[in-house]
């Protein structure tokens, strides 16, 4: 989480690197001017230009032309325009949810994308496979002083098809070593796809994993499958065994409706518990199979959870979490100083809801502390693109970890072009928040900051209404941002509050100016700020003086190509008395995820600009509200690209 220390470093510059000046009430026509040196008495006009542009961005309809003298070193479209096609489904009809990204009716599919734009797209230190088509992440593990990452993965082209498991190791979460394909379609039982499954470690070091085989007719069935060698540490060999499949869908549940087992967990009376998801009709629900030897499974009566109105849920997830400690749990452990965690993906809407309950080890039923935030209808990991995620317990490091699917939402054709497609989200820890008790806390991984070099401090920038700060960055592709914003308590007091209601998508985005908000950071922008992606707060104080807090992303902007997802992303964040509002932003080329109140609010972002690249990316400091100041203290680090 975010420390005193990350916002400080006597090795850094702490000098603002513009002056500025507040945003003009009324328009006015300006040249935005290029980044020149911070000490040149011209910065103060530069900035006015900026913060004239950046407003211009945020309220037209399109965003302002750049000047003909600046150059934006992009090489020129060396890609014909394609033809407007309509995408092609992929998925629904073999029982899984949709994984082609299928733009709004009448969207514009044809924008000449060059190879140097889609060469920029690749990640620096996110994972993904060297080339074709990933998604969900598979089987997460630490064994004999390896994690090991299986996912699903389509070895033949960058559109999903014939799904085996992908297998990569590492030491530590961020470096990886590419592996042979750990388990194949070579079998009836999984002829048309080896689908999501999950480890579990058994008292005696043994690995197991059960996985969803899609059979020769699409039957959704469940496998067991184990090490050849269990004294290879990388896993290279796997064997399925002969008595597969060990369970098929029970009676009233439908053949393409069972499928992603979890981890297992001991039950009071010694035996191993799983659970599946599935539905009926449109109630989501979660079966509970015991075992003694995961070859032989007894269905319990009812179910460990349900939601009327929620359809398919995918990927179930169940861990304990604890109420005191820092740490994670291993998957069996419970008792009362323990709450457990329901996750599900689900089908119907393809985003991740999670609650925190209390868990009946005895009934084999868990119940939500709040059932107005239950499974599906309540908190979600993530305000973005984030699907199909999975945690482990990290017995190395007495941690749960959380990895997660990050899709593609750009053109099919795009992604054939650049010959690959999908990452996985930084693994991110968590916890349960030990000041509301209502949330949990997701954190990347410690192990991300050893990616970090030349630190760029600004401390407490004063940003009056209106204002825009440029600021001074080597580069702006690859991230780590740390930032704490203090609004002017005066000014809040002072206010009177409105009975209105704020929705980060609804209401504009970045471009709704209200007393109190938006202002953050907007990232992967161009100089004309053609292109910029805004991570932003906005403050809403009720008619009772209450304030609500709100953390978006806006991609309305980020990009001036026609065939990709602009949506703005956001929800609420808990801000309790005394506490500075605080953003970490990991920017790595077309994927930014965000991170509200050390955690509280996440926002995954998958963004496509055509101009705000290489040496063309730049950040800024804005406060787009109408009354308040805002100080604002920054620290920027550039991350060194992974070994993957």
């Amino acid at each position: 989480m975010a420390s005193s220390s990350d916002l400080e470093n006597p090795n850094a510059s702490s000098a603002l690197p513009y002056s500025y000046t507040p945003l003009p009430d009324g328009e006015q026509t300006a040249e935005p001017a290029v980044v020149l040196h911070p000490k040149k008495a011209v910065a103060i006009l530069v900035c006015a230009f900026l913060s004239v542009g950046f407003l211009v961005a945020l309220i037209g309809n399109s965003g302002p032309l750049l000047p003909k003298n600046l150059n934006t070193n992009v090489a020129p479209s060396t890609v014909a325009t394609p033809a407007k096609t309509t995408p092609l489904s992929r998925g629904v009809d073999k029982g899984v949810s949709e994984k082609a990204f299928r733009p709004k009716l009448g969207a514009d599919n044809s924008f000449p994308w060059s190879s140097n734009m889609l060469d920029w797209q690749r990640t620096g230190f996110h994972f993904q496979p060297e080339k074709n088509w990933m998604n969900d992440p598979n089987g997460p593990v630490f064994y004999k002083g390896w994690y090991h990452l299986f996912y699903q993965y389509h070895p033949d082209a960058p559109v999903w098809g014939k799904i085996v498991w992908g297998h990569a190791v590492s030491k530590d979460l961020i470096n990886w070593r590419h592996l042979p394909i750990a388990m194949e379609t070579d079998e009836w039982y999984d002829e048309q796809g080896v689908w999501t499954g999950s480890a579990t470690i058994l008292p005696d070091g043994q690995l197991v994993v059960l996985y969803t085989g899609s059979t020769n007719e699409s039957v959704q069935v469940q496998n067991l499958a184990y090490p050849a060698d269990p004294n290879d540490p990388l896993l290279i060999n796997w064997v399925k065994y002969p008595g597969n499949p060990v369970l098929v869908p029970p009676p009233g549940i439908d053949d393409k409706d069972f499928r992603d087992p979890t981890t297992a967990w001991k039950t009071p009376e010694g035996k191993w518990r799983i659970t599946i998801g599935s539905k009926i009709n449109k109630t989501g629900i979660s079966l509970v199979y015991d075992t003694v030897d995961f070859k032989t499974f007894e269905l319990l009566d009812g179910v460990l959870h349900a939601v009327p109105g929620t359809g398919m849920w995918e990927c179930v997830d169940f861990y304990p979490i604890s109420k005191q400690a820092e740490n994670g749990l291993d998957t069996s452990v419970d008792g009362p100083g323990v709450k457990h965690i329901v996750k599900a993906s689900m089908d119907d809407d393809r985003h991740d809801y999670y609650a925190i309950g209390t868990y009946d080890a005895y009934k084999g039923k868990w119940t939500p502390d709040n059932p107005t935030l239950d499974v599906g209808i309540g908190l979600r990991y993530d305000y973005g693109i984030y699907y199909a995620s999975k945690t482990f317990y990290d017995q190395n490091k007495n941690r749960r970890v959380l990895w997660s699917w990050i899709k593609e939402t750009d053109t099919e054709a795009s992604d054939i072009s650049k010959g690959w497609a999908s990452l996985m989200g930084v693994p991110r820890t968590i916890l349960l928040d030990k000041k509301t008790k209502s949330n949990i806390i997701q954190w990347p991984v410690e192990e991300i900051t050893a990616l970090r070099t030349d630190a760029t401090v600004f401390k407490k920038l004063v940003l009056e209404a209106g204002a825009l700060v440029p600021l001074n960055l080597p580069a702006a592709s690859q991230l780590d941002i740390v930032a704490e914003f203090e609004l002017d308590e005066a000014t809040v007091q002072r206010l009177n509050g409105a009975d209105v209601a704020y929705d980060c998508a609804q209401n504009g985005g970045a471009a709704t100016r209200g007393a109190l908000g938006p202002f953050g950071l907007s990232v992967l922008a161009h100089d004309g700020l053609v292109e910029h992606t805004p991570v932003y707060f906005y403050v809403a104080k009720a008619v009772d003086g209450s304030l609500k807090t709100f953390f978006c992303a806006d991609q309305s902007r980020s990009s001036t190509a026609t065939d990709v997802d602009k949506s703005i992303y956001g929800n609420i964040v808990p801000v309790l008395k005394g506490e500075k509002l605080s953003m970490r932003i990991l920017v790595d080329h077309s994927i930014v995820e965000s991170f509200a109140q050390e955690g509280r609010t996440c926002i995954t972002s998958r963004v496509y600009p055509t101009k705000a690249i290489y040496n063309n990316a730049r950040m800024f400091l804005f406060n787009n509200a109408t009354a308040a100041t805002v100080t604002a203290s920054v620290n920027v680090w550039q991350m060194k690209s992974a070994d993957i």
